[in-house]
């Protein structure tokens, strides 16, 4: 069988803060390799996100677009991302990768508050919205773009429900999908010494030397190390 005949497409999940409209770059970069993407929006983030959408909303927004998508995908989560990609992929049968790209890699019973320590509230947050957590968000997301486009993608910044952060991962698909940590090296949002961390979850640890947004700063040099991944997902179950 071909390497192109088993060819998966890509799902691009966005972290906090971002809607899908933040792929952009890496999608035309991907197509120009021949990779079809898509790219969803979180229903927890943004001008009309639902306020007590949570964590869950969001995982089941993902699994719904992949009971929409024909054939086998490879699913890459950013940042936060990776929470509600955990969560809804354990069951998606169409699913052969999982790509955490600076993204948290929780278990069962962790959420993005607990892992930095925070301590479960007592009762969730159905209501509330968490604006950009960063003193300095143009250094901590985009310190490695030129000052007019950080400057800008600040601006476009939503806030996100703070109870998306709140919910805990109840699956953790990584205990049984083969997974890939991409961990960004110059990372000044989600540090390195985390990503290091976290990524002893994944089945494989791939290194990027960017910022947290690679997909900003380095589209072709991202698309070309998702195109491997995906490429070697893709010999490996012809293989099988």
């Amino acid at each position: 069988m071909s390497t192109a005949a088993v060819r998966p497409s890509l799902l691009l999940v966005h972290g906090s803060w971002h809607r899908s409209t933040c792929w952009a770059a890496l999608q035309d970069a991907l197509a120009s390799d021949g990779w079809q993407s898509h790219a969803l929006d979180l229903p927890s983030v943004g001008p009309q996100s639902d306020p007590t959408a949570g964590m869950h909303d969001d995982a089941e927004e993902i699994a719904a677009r992949l009971r929409k998508i024909d054939g086998p995908v490879v699913v890459i989560a950013h940042s936060y991302g990776g929470i509600p990609a955990t969560q809804a992929i354990t069951d998606a049968t169409n699913v052969v990768h999982l790509v955490y790209l600076a993204a948290y890699v929780p278990a069962e019973g962790e959420s993005l508050n607990t892992i930095h320590g925070f301590p479960t509230p007592s009762e969730e947050d159905l209501s509330g919205t968490a604006p950009v957590v960063f003193d300095d968000p143009r250094t901590s997301l985009y310190g490695d773009l030129p000052d007019d486009r950080a400057e800008h993608l600040v601006r476009q910044l939503l806030e996100q429900s703070v109870r998306a952060f709140q919910q805990q991962v109840t699956h953790a698909a990584w205990r049984n999908v083969p997974s890939t940590y991409v961990l960004c090296e110059g990372d000044q949002a989600l540090l390195p010494a985390l990503q290091e961390q976290m990524s002893a979850r994944a089945s494989h640890v791939e290194r990027i030397g960017t910022g947290h947004s690679p997909f900003l700063s380095a589209p072709a040099e991202l698309a070309a190390l998702l195109g491997d991944i995906a490429s070697t997902e893709a010999c490996d179950r012809a293989r099988r």
